[in-house]
């Protein structure tokens, strides 16, 4: 065995592997020569050669291949180096002086050891291979962040042409001996899974045992293979203290899932062998997973996918009984590789974190289950009549009435036609001047696809696509270019069709349609005198705890959203208190097909909405300190003027561009959280002011709940029907007009701060209230509703911390730890009391940040003054006790004596 011969056999990354060394993402090390925390040895898989770049290096200044790695590992001579590259690759061989080596007859390696062999020789072939990577481009795989490799069938050819190799092959399945004889004269064999890209099927050692293979070719043959004897999970046995497991239909698809690190660093993943493919290895492999949590079946988008769905969900429920199933809802026709070809990575993690639990269906169960919910499109305001659903056309030309465009799905637009299948993604733009589309290419028999832009407008581009997928999915050119033009009728036929029946200002908003049974049970609920208050204890039912008056101010506020004279709300509360979930909350209470969330807005987002598409929507900002200048400004206008209008360069239908306003209409409703309300006083002054309340007897009350539901003690389930229940109610709420014969006999007291703006918002909140008992108010001859003396009482009982909070200097949470420090001090027995800021801490229990906040805010104010020095600590003393029992109690006086005159 000469030299060359060894550095063949011997590949850089066994060495490595042998040395217990194992490569970066980048092909580094850390260089074994000398210290070295940082890796700085780079290795070549092409040129099988390793370079450390530091200066401190003895190998620094040159190239090193296997034979110098090991001279310089072992300290060796470079003929001790050979002796010790033969005994890696475990041939026993004599050694002459010269670099010749006589090679004896070889025993075959074991079938691990051989495919790791083919698998690094595979890898390292796609660095030179350009249809390898067109390939994985196209698939939106990076060979530099997962393990696969690339066959062009010549493994068995030049320097590693030995008895050996062939033999081997042959016995794993990797030649195929046909009885092929070579021009040379020489026994030739077929190459298995040529032009193939492959991925390695690994053992619970981690050993390579199985090869999969899957064409670059799209030819009419099997487009994926197996190697025989096939065994091993891809891509590897999941970490034994597994929590979650994703299983994906594909391996193609585990390979995509692999590329994402916000998912690998949550979830262990697993790959099928197809719909069919739940081996018993993979079954084995599960069992074994003690801690697991969940199984999450990730499959691909079709009827078979859901067929498979159904089949392995009820499968692994019965062997993993104590184990979460759920499934990921993969949008219609798509699996998890075409979503990451068309969309950004996010969207993988969007449609995992929308997953929901399995439940075995029959087909005709969930067939019969869409029949119930009625979906239908209404315009603006027709005078509180919706317009009638418009199902999807079937658009045809006179042409060849056989071939059709299916429209079901305007964003996945399907036409079947001569020579292959054609999905249109992503829709139609409304630009006259050009067809851009996004268009997927199936061949009818063997499904082998080919993703393209095109504007068939121009038809060089028709073409120039007919030429190339004639070459890569072997169907006649001319089918294909007739198939196009005639796409390109129909989409147009399409396009103006759907521009005359859109309707002006059109909106497309799903409505819900309750069933009878349901909307009975609803109305007679609503037709209860104390109707309020047992909404109130609904509200506690589905998840919030404690502060009554708070949780159901939000809730009026919130189903505001359908009515003209809209309300907002924003909560206040140190970080941690609990803010951001009440309003989640009652938000979820909302039917969710008219609520928007929103944890980050950019500056220019809200203006970028269509004219409707806000119209009549709750609005919900988790964290408002995040909204930038601009986004504020316009989330405020949508609040006060319900209009955002915007001059704008816009692109018309016809190519050109024109400026023009861009109109985005409200009116909106709003709830919102944030720890700092004194930066929001623009705001502040249109939204009521609502405190999270975080005393000690609070706090145990959630911790209670906590524990409780971890117990089982409070039903999930109930909480879900709770909230449906409340869903369906507000879906009934139908815009009212309200009057209010008493709005004359109600006035807020002069020391409200915004008096003016405050008294709107009061008056709202009692026809708000009028509103959600419309189905047990009269109403005038006009239609209008009409406030009773009970709805004024009820707005000023829910309003009344609101209302005060208003009156106060000091914003919500200061308020509260400016009471909590007064409540200290006088324990004390002495008004002059100095204490330090770990007192404060101590008795208030806020953390550094939100107590120094609340200081400095007390002692710019001059509640508190500041003694000492910096380098020896700060102590306090209150400057100005207020006196806000005598202020709450004046005004509840006010108030009641107001409310006498009117009878209550």
């Amino acid at each position: 065995m000469d030299i060359q011969e060894i550095k063949s056999r011997l590949t850089l990354a066994n060495l490595i592997g042998y040395y217990g060394y194992k490569a970066t993402k980048n092909n580094r090390i850390c260089c074994p020569f000398h210290e070295d925390k940082t890796p700085s040895m780079q290795l070549y898989w092409k040129t099988q050669t390793a370079y450390c770049f530091s200066s401190n290096c003895k190998t620094h200044g040159k190239a090193i291949d296997v034979i110098d790695f090991i001279l310089y590992k072992e300290s060796s001579t470079k003929h001790e180096a050979i002796k010790k590259a033969i005994e890696i690759i475990g041939v026993d061989a004599p050694v002459t002086n010269n670099t010749t080596i006589v090679q004896p007859s070889k025993p075959m390696q074991n079938r691990e050891t051989f495919l790791a062999n083919m698998f690094t020789y595979f890898r390292n072939a796609v660095h030179n291979s350009p249809p390898a990577k067109e390939y994985l481009q196209q698939r939106n795989l990076d060979f530099k962040q997962i393990e696969v490799g690339y066959n062009a069938g010549q493994f068995h050819h030049g320097a590693r042409k030995t008895e050996e190799i062939i033999n081997q092959a042959l016995e794993v399945g990797l030649l195929i001996d046909k009885n092929l004889v070579a021009r040379t004269g020489e026994k030739a064999y077929q190459p298995f899974g040529k032009w193939c890209i492959v991925f390695a099927l690994r053992n619970k050692q981690n050993q390579i045992t199985g090869l999969y293979f899957r064409s670059t070719l799209n030819e009419k043959e099997s487009k994926h293979y197996y190697l025989k004897e096939r065994a091993g999970l891809y891509p590897h046995y999941p970490n034994s203290r597994a929590k979650k497991l994703i299983l994906c239909e594909a391996i193609i698809d585990g390979a995509t899932l692999l590329q994402v690190p916000e998912i690998t660093a949550e979830y262990e993943i697993l790959s099928l062998y197809g719909t069919n493919g739940l081996t018993d290895e993979h079954q084995t492999a599960i069992k074994e997973l003690i801690e697991l949590e969940e199984i999450i079946l990730f499959f691909d988008g079709d009827n078979a996918g859901k067929e498979a769905i159904n089949k392995y969900g009820k499968l692994l429920q019965e062997q993993k009984s104590q184990t979460k199933i759920s499934i990921v809802e993969t949008p219609e026709n798509e699996d998890i590789n075409s979503l990451r070809q068309g969309h950004e990575a996010e969207i993988l993690i969007h449609l995992l974190n929308e997953r929901k639990a399995f439940v075995e269906q029959k087909i005709s169960e969930v067939k019969e289950k869409v029949k119930e919910i009625n979906f239908s499109f209404s315009n603006e305001k027709t005078n509180g009549k919706p317009v009638e659903n418009k199902k999807a056309e079937v658009v045809q030309i006179n042409q060849n009435p056989s071939h059709h465009l299916n429209t079901d799905n305007p964003n996945n637009i399907f036409f079947s036609g001569m020579g292959a299948n054609y999905t249109v993604k992503g829709g139609l733009k409304p630009q006259l001047d050009s067809l851009k589309i996004a268009l997927q290419i199936i061949h009818k028999e063997t499904k082998q696809d080919y993703r393209t832009k095109v504007d068939l407008c121009d038809y060089k581009q028709i073409q120039s696509t007919a030429d190339t997928v004639s070459d890569l999915i072997q169907v006649r050119k001319d089918s294909i270019e007739k198939d196009l033009q005639l796409l390109t009728h129909l989409l147009e036929n399409f396009r103006e069709t759907e521009q005359q029946n859109q309707p002006l200002h059109s909106t497309k908003k799903v409505i819900i349609k309750v069933s009878e049974a349901t909307a009975s049970k609803c109305i007679g609920f609503m037709k209860q005198k104390n109707v309020l208050q047992n909404l109130n204890e609904l509200i506690g039912k589905s998840g919030v705890v404690g502060e009554e008056k708070s949780r159901l101010l939000l809730f009026v506020i919130a189903s505001s959203y359908k009515m003209k004279e809209t309300l907002h709300s924003i909560v206040q509360g140190t970080s941690g208190s609990g803010k951001t979930t009440q309003i989640k909350v009652i938000a979820n209470l909302m039917p969710p097909e008219d609520v928007k969330r929103f944890t980050r807005v950019t500056e220019s987002s809200f203006y970028n909405y269509g004219e409707y598409e806000l119209m009549n929507m709750l609005i919900v900002i988790e964290d408002a300190d995040g909204l930038e200048e601009k986004a504020l400004l316009a989330f405020r206008e949508l609040q006060s003027n319900d209009i955002l209008i915007s001059s704008s360069t816009q692109k018309q239908d016809n190519g050109k561009f024109e400026s023009g306003e861009k109109i985005v209409r409200g009116p909106i409703a709003s709830l919102s959280a944030t720890t700092k309300g004194e930066y929001y006083e623009d705001n502040l002054g249109r939204c009521f002011v609502i405190t999270i309340d975080e005393s000690k007897e609070q706090t145990q009350k959630v911790i209670n709940y906590q524990n409780q539901k971890a117990s089982g003690k409070i039903d999930s389930k109930t909480e879900k029907e709770t909230t449906e229940f409340i869903q369906n109610c507000m879906r009934l709420l139908k815009p009212y007009e309200v009057i209010n014969p008493f709005a004359e006999l109600i006035q807020l007291p002069n020391e409200v701060h915004q008096r003016r703006r405050l008294n709107q918002l009061f008056q709202s909140i009692i026809k708000q209230i009028t509103i959600l008992k419309q189905y047990q108010r009269k109403q005038d001859n006009q239609g209008r509703l009409i406030t009773e003396k009970e709805d004024v009482k009820d707005a000023i009982d829910i309003l009344f911390e609101s209302i005060l909070l208003k009156m106060d200097e000091l914003d919500g949470s200061v308020r509260q730890f400016f009471e909590w420090i007064k409540i200290m001090v006088e324990a004390k027995n002495n008004r002059e009391y100095e204490f330090t800021r770990f007192e404060a801490m101590n008795a208030t229990g806020l953390k550094k940040t939100q107590l120094q906040h609340n200081l400095n805010k007390l002692v710019q104010l001059e509640y508190l003054k500041q003694y000492g020095f910096m380098n020896k600590g700060f102590k306090y003393k209150i400057s100005y006790w207020d006196n806000m029992a005598q202020v709450r109690a004046k005004l509840k006086d006010d108030l009641n004596n107001q409310l006498q005159k009117i009878g209550i």
